[in-house]
Protein backbone atom coordinates (compact mmCIF):
# COMPACT_ATOMS: atom_id res chain seq x y z
CA UNK A 1 0.00 0.00 0.00
CA UNK A 2 1.41 3.08 -1.00
CA UNK A 3 1.19 6.00 1.94
CA UNK A 4 0.21 9.19 0.82
CA UNK A 5 3.25 11.75 0.62
CA UNK A 6 0.99 14.41 2.33
CA UNK A 7 -0.13 12.79 5.43
CA UNK A 8 2.10 13.26 7.89
CA UNK A 9 2.63 17.31 7.30
CA UNK A 10 -1.13 17.48 7.42
CA UNK A 11 -1.24 15.36 10.97
CA UNK A 12 1.66 17.18 11.93
CA UNK A 13 -0.04 20.43 11.77
CA UNK A 14 -3.40 19.53 13.42
CA UNK A 15 -1.15 18.40 16.42
CA UNK A 16 -0.05 21.99 16.55
CA UNK A 17 -3.22 23.64 16.25
CA UNK A 18 -4.49 24.99 20.12
CA UNK A 19 -7.13 22.76 21.81
CA UNK A 20 -8.38 26.51 22.59
CA UNK A 21 -8.20 27.87 19.24
CA UNK A 22 -12.13 28.58 19.00
CA UNK A 23 -15.02 28.73 21.13
CA UNK A 24 -18.50 29.18 20.73
CA UNK A 25 -20.57 32.48 21.59
CA UNK A 26 -23.21 31.30 24.48
CA UNK A 27 -25.41 34.16 23.06
CA UNK A 28 -25.80 33.82 19.01
CA UNK A 29 -23.75 30.59 18.98
CA UNK A 30 -20.88 31.82 16.50
CA UNK A 31 -17.86 30.60 16.39
CA UNK A 32 -14.77 32.81 17.64
CA UNK A 33 -11.06 33.26 18.04
CA UNK A 34 -10.95 33.18 21.69
CA UNK A 35 -7.79 35.37 21.54
CA UNK A 36 -9.91 38.21 19.96
CA UNK A 37 -12.81 37.35 21.97
CA UNK A 38 -10.52 37.80 25.32
CA UNK A 39 -9.46 41.31 23.76
CA UNK A 40 -13.01 42.25 23.45
CA UNK A 41 -13.09 42.03 26.71
CA UNK A 42 -15.81 38.38 26.25
CA UNK A 43 -18.09 40.56 24.22
CA UNK A 44 -19.64 38.52 21.37
CA UNK A 45 -18.65 41.49 18.31
CA UNK A 46 -22.00 39.55 16.25
CA UNK A 47 -24.76 39.77 18.75
CA UNK A 48 -23.37 42.02 21.75
CA UNK A 49 -23.74 38.97 24.27
CA UNK A 50 -21.60 39.76 27.63
CA UNK A 51 -19.51 36.25 28.53
CA UNK A 52 -18.76 36.07 32.39
CA UNK A 53 -15.66 37.44 33.51
CA UNK A 54 -12.85 35.88 36.17
CA UNK A 55 -12.90 38.01 39.60
CA UNK A 56 -9.05 39.59 38.50
CA UNK A 57 -10.16 39.51 35.02
CA UNK A 58 -13.20 42.12 36.42
CA UNK A 59 -10.88 44.02 39.03
CA UNK A 60 -8.19 44.61 36.82
CA UNK A 61 -10.62 45.87 33.90
CA UNK A 62 -12.30 48.23 36.69
CA UNK A 63 -9.05 49.33 38.88
CA UNK A 64 -5.61 50.36 39.09
CA UNK A 65 -3.24 49.17 41.70
CA UNK A 66 -5.10 46.25 43.19
CA UNK A 67 -4.27 45.06 46.61
CA UNK A 68 -6.01 42.01 48.61
CA UNK A 69 -7.38 41.88 51.30
CA UNK A 70 -7.75 38.91 53.39
CA UNK A 71 -6.35 37.08 50.89
CA UNK A 72 -5.54 33.83 53.36
CA UNK A 73 -9.10 33.05 54.39
CA UNK A 74 -10.05 29.22 52.92
CA UNK A 75 -13.53 27.76 53.22
CA UNK A 76 -13.68 25.25 55.90
CA UNK A 77 -16.47 22.20 56.61
CA UNK A 78 -19.01 23.18 59.24
CA UNK A 79 -21.32 20.38 58.29
CA UNK A 80 -19.31 17.30 56.64
CA UNK A 81 -20.90 17.68 53.65
CA UNK A 82 -20.24 15.04 51.46
CA UNK A 83 -17.81 15.85 48.44
CA UNK A 84 -17.71 19.75 49.64
CA UNK A 85 -14.06 20.04 50.65
CA UNK A 86 -13.06 17.94 46.79
CA UNK A 87 -15.12 20.12 44.96
CA UNK A 88 -13.64 23.21 46.81
CA UNK A 89 -10.09 21.75 46.23
CA UNK A 90 -11.25 21.51 42.63
CA UNK A 91 -12.45 25.13 42.47
CA UNK A 92 -8.99 26.69 44.14
CA UNK A 93 -7.04 24.64 41.55
CA UNK A 94 -9.55 25.79 38.71
CA UNK A 95 -9.62 29.29 39.42
CA UNK A 96 -6.24 30.09 41.52
CA UNK A 97 -8.68 31.61 44.27
CA UNK A 98 -9.00 30.22 48.07
CA UNK A 99 -12.79 31.28 47.60
CA UNK A 100 -15.19 32.74 45.25
CA UNK A 101 -15.02 36.50 46.43
CA UNK A 102 -11.57 38.65 45.68
CA UNK A 103 -11.07 42.07 47.77
CA UNK A 104 -9.12 44.34 48.34
CA UNK A 105 -7.69 48.12 47.51
CA UNK A 106 -7.78 50.05 44.58
CA UNK A 107 -7.79 52.62 42.50
CA UNK A 108 -10.45 54.00 39.60
CA UNK A 109 -9.16 56.64 37.84
CA UNK A 110 -6.88 57.71 40.16
CA UNK A 111 -9.57 57.75 43.17
CA UNK A 112 -8.94 55.24 46.45
CA UNK A 113 -12.05 52.85 46.45
CA UNK A 114 -12.82 49.67 47.93
CA UNK A 115 -13.69 46.79 45.83
CA UNK A 116 -14.98 42.95 45.72
CA UNK A 117 -15.58 40.63 42.80
CA UNK A 118 -16.95 37.36 42.84
CA UNK A 119 -15.99 34.80 40.48
CA UNK A 120 -18.83 32.06 38.84
CA UNK A 121 -15.78 29.72 37.79
CA UNK A 122 -15.79 29.13 41.51
CA UNK A 123 -18.92 26.69 42.55
CA UNK A 124 -20.91 29.03 40.64
CA UNK A 125 -19.69 32.37 42.58
CA UNK A 126 -21.28 30.76 45.58
CA UNK A 127 -21.58 32.94 49.04
CA UNK A 128 -20.38 30.98 52.00
CA UNK A 129 -19.34 32.29 55.45
CA UNK A 130 -15.54 33.04 54.23
CA UNK A 131 -17.79 34.84 50.88
CA UNK A 132 -19.65 36.87 53.64
CA UNK A 133 -16.87 37.46 55.97
CA UNK A 134 -14.99 39.33 53.43
CA UNK A 135 -17.58 41.35 52.06
CA UNK A 136 -18.10 42.19 55.72
CA UNK A 137 -14.46 43.42 56.21
CA UNK A 138 -14.56 44.92 52.59
CA UNK A 139 -17.57 47.49 54.02
CA UNK A 140 -15.74 48.09 57.27
CA UNK A 141 -12.87 48.74 56.49
CA UNK A 142 -14.19 51.40 53.30
CA UNK A 143 -16.19 52.64 56.21
CA UNK A 144 -12.79 53.11 58.56
CA UNK A 145 -10.97 54.44 55.83
CA UNK A 146 -13.63 56.38 53.92
CA UNK A 147 -13.56 54.79 51.03
CA UNK A 148 -16.42 54.34 48.44
CA UNK A 149 -17.11 50.38 47.33
CA UNK A 150 -18.01 49.17 44.08
CA UNK A 151 -19.26 45.33 44.16
CA UNK A 152 -19.31 43.05 41.18
CA UNK A 153 -21.68 40.06 41.29
CA UNK A 154 -21.82 37.17 39.62
CA UNK A 155 -23.35 34.12 41.56
CA UNK A 156 -25.98 31.75 41.97
CA UNK A 157 -26.36 32.55 45.36
CA UNK A 158 -25.93 31.00 48.59
CA UNK A 159 -23.58 28.06 49.15
CA UNK A 160 -25.93 25.27 50.15
CA UNK A 161 -23.14 23.14 51.71
CA UNK A 162 -22.25 25.56 54.47
CA UNK A 163 -26.11 25.26 55.07
CA UNK A 164 -27.35 28.04 58.05
CA UNK A 165 -23.53 29.12 57.82
CA UNK A 166 -23.85 30.27 54.54
CA UNK A 167 -27.73 31.98 54.84
CA UNK A 168 -26.08 33.95 57.96
CA UNK A 169 -24.07 35.87 55.81
CA UNK A 170 -27.19 37.54 53.61
CA UNK A 171 -28.07 39.57 57.83
CA UNK A 172 -24.65 40.42 58.16
CA UNK A 173 -23.42 41.90 54.61
CA UNK A 174 -27.11 43.79 54.91
CA UNK A 175 -25.90 45.09 58.38
CA UNK A 176 -22.44 46.12 57.12
CA UNK A 177 -24.38 48.15 54.51
CA UNK A 178 -26.68 49.86 56.62
CA UNK A 179 -23.62 50.83 58.79
CA UNK A 180 -21.64 52.45 55.43
CA UNK A 181 -25.48 54.23 54.29
CA UNK A 182 -25.57 55.52 57.55
CA UNK A 183 -22.09 57.30 57.41
CA UNK A 184 -22.72 58.84 53.88
CA UNK A 185 -20.00 56.13 51.74
CA UNK A 186 -20.93 55.47 48.60
CA UNK A 187 -21.63 52.42 47.72
CA UNK A 188 -21.74 50.83 44.11
CA UNK A 189 -23.52 47.39 43.18
CA UNK A 190 -22.32 45.87 39.51
CA UNK A 191 -24.83 43.18 38.81
CA UNK A 192 -23.07 41.04 35.98
CA UNK A 193 -24.33 37.34 34.85
CA UNK A 194 -26.07 35.96 37.11
CA UNK A 195 -26.80 37.99 40.05
CA UNK A 196 -29.23 35.51 42.23
CA UNK A 197 -30.82 34.28 45.05
CA UNK A 198 -29.03 34.82 48.55
CA UNK A 199 -26.65 37.56 46.93
CA UNK A 200 -28.91 39.77 44.85
CA UNK A 201 -31.05 39.50 48.06
CA UNK A 202 -28.79 40.68 50.45
CA UNK A 203 -25.72 43.68 49.85
CA UNK A 204 -26.25 43.10 45.97
CA UNK A 205 -29.57 45.38 46.26
CA UNK A 206 -28.28 46.99 48.31
CA UNK A 207 -26.08 49.70 46.97
CA UNK A 208 -26.81 53.75 46.37
CA UNK A 209 -26.64 52.97 42.91
CA UNK A 210 -27.34 49.58 40.73
CA UNK A 211 -25.81 48.84 37.79
CA UNK A 212 -26.09 46.13 35.23
CA UNK A 213 -24.08 44.84 32.35
CA UNK A 214 -26.70 44.14 29.37
CA UNK A 215 -28.16 40.98 29.44
CA UNK A 216 -27.13 40.09 33.23
CA UNK A 217 -29.71 37.80 34.38
CA UNK A 218 -30.98 39.54 37.81
CA UNK A 219 -33.54 37.78 40.37
CA UNK A 220 -34.04 35.80 43.12
CA UNK A 221 -35.40 32.40 42.15
CA UNK A 222 -35.45 30.98 38.54
CA UNK A 223 -37.99 31.47 36.17
CA UNK A 224 -38.53 27.49 35.95
CA UNK A 225 -39.17 26.99 39.39
CA UNK A 226 -41.26 30.10 39.63
CA UNK A 227 -43.33 28.72 36.56
CA UNK A 228 -44.03 25.38 38.19
CA UNK A 229 -44.67 26.66 41.38
CA UNK A 230 -47.31 29.51 40.78
CA UNK A 231 -48.27 28.09 37.37
CA UNK A 232 -47.87 31.29 35.15
CA UNK A 233 -45.99 31.78 31.95
CA UNK A 234 -43.22 34.54 32.45
CA UNK A 235 -42.32 36.69 29.90
CA UNK A 236 -39.24 35.78 27.80
CA UNK A 237 -36.38 38.40 28.88
CA UNK A 238 -37.84 37.77 32.43
CA UNK A 239 -35.37 38.61 34.63
CA UNK A 240 -32.98 40.33 32.10
CA UNK A 241 -31.20 43.36 33.47
CA UNK A 242 -33.31 45.06 30.61
CA UNK A 243 -36.59 43.87 31.81
CA UNK A 244 -35.27 44.60 35.78
CA UNK A 245 -34.38 48.18 34.14
CA UNK A 246 -38.00 48.58 33.16
CA UNK A 247 -39.70 47.85 35.94
CA UNK A 248 -37.50 50.37 38.22
CA UNK A 249 -35.23 47.30 39.66
CA UNK A 250 -31.98 48.47 38.46
CA UNK A 251 -31.17 52.23 37.45
CA UNK A 252 -28.66 52.07 34.57
CA UNK A 253 -27.37 49.36 32.18
CA UNK A 254 -23.75 49.81 30.96
CA UNK A 255 -21.38 48.13 28.58
CA UNK A 256 -18.58 46.75 29.65
CA UNK A 257 -15.98 48.18 27.68
CA UNK A 258 -17.61 52.00 29.22
CA UNK A 259 -17.92 50.55 32.36
CA UNK A 260 -14.84 52.00 33.84
CA UNK A 261 -15.25 55.68 32.88
CA UNK A 262 -19.31 55.49 33.47
CA UNK A 263 -18.14 54.25 37.21
CA UNK A 264 -15.62 57.18 37.50
CA UNK A 265 -18.05 59.90 36.39
CA UNK A 266 -20.24 58.34 38.78
CA UNK A 267 -18.11 58.52 41.56
CA UNK A 268 -17.18 61.95 41.23
CA UNK A 269 -20.59 63.04 41.26
CA UNK A 270 -21.21 61.28 44.44
CA UNK A 271 -17.98 62.82 45.75
CA UNK A 272 -17.07 65.86 44.49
Amino acid sequence: MVRPANLEPIQGRMQEIPANLMLKCSGCGAMLVTKDYVRDLRVCPRCGHHGRMGARERIDLLTEGFQEWDKDLTPRDPLTFPEYLPKRSSAQIKTGENDSILSGAATLNGRPIAIAASDFAFMGGSMGSVFGEKITRLFERALKERRPVITATSTGGARMQEGLMSLMQMAKTSAAVGRLREAGVPFISLLTDPSMAGVQASFASLGDLLVAEPGAMIGFTGARVIEQNLRIKLPRDFQSAEFQMAHGQIDIIVPRAKLKDELGQILSLLLD
